[in-house]
């Protein structure tokens, strides 16, 4: 049975203080917004919860939310590699021997991942089924593979080996293996597809929509609110601490981080985010949130800067403007969490130390690093001994750790 959940709407209520005041020009500041309340759906589906949140009034919103929620149970039931029957499935097992028709619409997804896989030089990929198999993450039991496994996963990884009939709407494969995992990015496509179904059948034009709080995609603004969707950025292991709160209208927002799939090997924690061009898993970032005209690109591109790491932010958002993001690196040597602000980061350029606090894992059912959306949270400093940067990021899209209202969502 689906679990659906509704809120009243006097704890839906919310008030949201000025919270970019102490980091923005006074002049430039939006007044503080009103009060509105939400009516809030939610459905398991994709291994995690989906939610579809409405400003309250409308007398449509749970048939809205229930028709989208409805679409991306379709969509998992289409681009699912855990059932035989899905299209991806069929797509796999067969597109080695000749070219494979595929759905309008899924082919579009093909042809944008494969663009961001050019464009991120191979640190995102859906071409990598093989070696998710090799590592033991397609059953969430992770291993290290031997040389001679890891070197037939790989001869059988990557889009290179994917060939897109645009004409035919067809795929094929150069050589028999090779697998498509539409997991780095599955999430943040459903929510697109279900927030245009919202538009276009409903008329909505104000609501927020998140999987699992790692996959959102905002529609409109809030009401009374000019700066958007406030969300707040959840650090990866030191639960109830934040990455600040960032404002989304018309855009999506992923983030990647390997905070509950991982194991131990050898005292080195190696988690499920894997290097498509090495198939290793990525090192050196602790999560990778990305802002993006669509969740799916949102998505992809947040998977991209965990493996490329902040230097590849730096690369890939001075290219995209329409990209912004926040990436937390590691660092193996305990001291305070300094923040860096890079082209328009909440704090402006350089860096300034916050208050350091210990980490320790914690955390929700759900990997990644939002909120449930959006619902903004309490916003508290003190992350522990990583580096926190921000890119193509301003005070009327961002506010750093510790910034976010006290009387906020919990």
């Amino acid at each position: 049975m689906h679990r659906r959940r509704f809120f009243n709407p006097p704890p839906l209520i919310q008030t949201a203080g000025a919270v970019l005041a102490p980091f923005a020009d006074p002049d430039n500041v939006p007044p503080p917004p009103g009060e509105f309340a939400l009516v809030r759906v939610s459905r398991r589906a994709m291994a995690t919860t989906f939610e579809v949140a409405i400003p309250y009034g409308r007398p449509d919103a749970v048939p809205a939310a229930e028709d989208a929620l409805a679409l991306i149970d379709e969509l998992e039931d289409q681009m699912t590699v855990y059932r035989d029957h899905s299209e991806v499935s069929r797509l796999n097992s067969s597109a080695a021997a000749g070219p494979v028709v595929v759905e309008d619409q899924l082919f579009d997804l093909f042809t944008s991942c494969a663009a961001w896989t050019r464009e991120t030089d191979g640190a995102f990929d859906i071409a990598t089924g093989a070696v998710i198999k090799a590592w033991g993450f397609y059953r969430r039991e992770g291993r290290v593979p031997t040389p001679k496994e890891q070197a037939a996963a790989m001869a059988r990884t990557g889009m290179r080996h994917v060939i897109l009939h645009a004409a035919a709407r067809a795929v094929k494969y150069r050589v028999p293996g090779v697998e498509l995992n539409l997991g780095a990015v599955g999430k943040g496509y459903a929510l697109d597809r279900a927030a245009e179904l919202l538009r276009s059948r409903w008329g909505i034009d104000s609501a927020l929509l998140h999987g699992g709080g790692s996959s959102v995609y905002a529609i409109g603004r809030p009401p009374g609110d000019p700066r958007g969707w406030g969300v707040r950025l959840k650090h990866p292991w030191a639960e109830g601490r934040s990455l600040g709160t960032v404002w989304l209208a018309d855009a999506g927002l992923g983030t990647s981080a390997a905070t509950f799939q991982y194991f131990e090997y050898n005292g080195r924690k190696l988690g499920h985010l894997l290097d498509p061009r090495t198939g290793r898993p990525a090192e050196g970032t602790a999560s990778a949130s990305v802002c993006a005209p669509t969740a799916a690109e949102a998505d992809a591109m947040s998977t991209a800067l965990f493996v490329l790491g902040a230097a590849g932010a730096d690369r890939l958002t001075r290219t995209r403007p329409r990209l912004s993001a926040v990436v937390l690196s590691e660092n193996p040597y305990p001291s305070p969490l300094s923040f860096s602000g890079k082209r328009g980061g909440g704090l402006g350029p350089g860096r300034n130390p916050s208050p350091g606090a210990s980490p320790k894992k914690g955390g929700e059912e759900e990997a990644g690093g939002f909120a449930p959306p959006s619902l903004l949270g309490k916003g508290v400093g003190g992350l522990g001994s990583s580096d926190l940067s921000t890119y193509n990021l301003g005070p009327t899209t961002y506010s750093p750790p510790g910034t976010a209202p006290s009387d906020c969502y919990p």
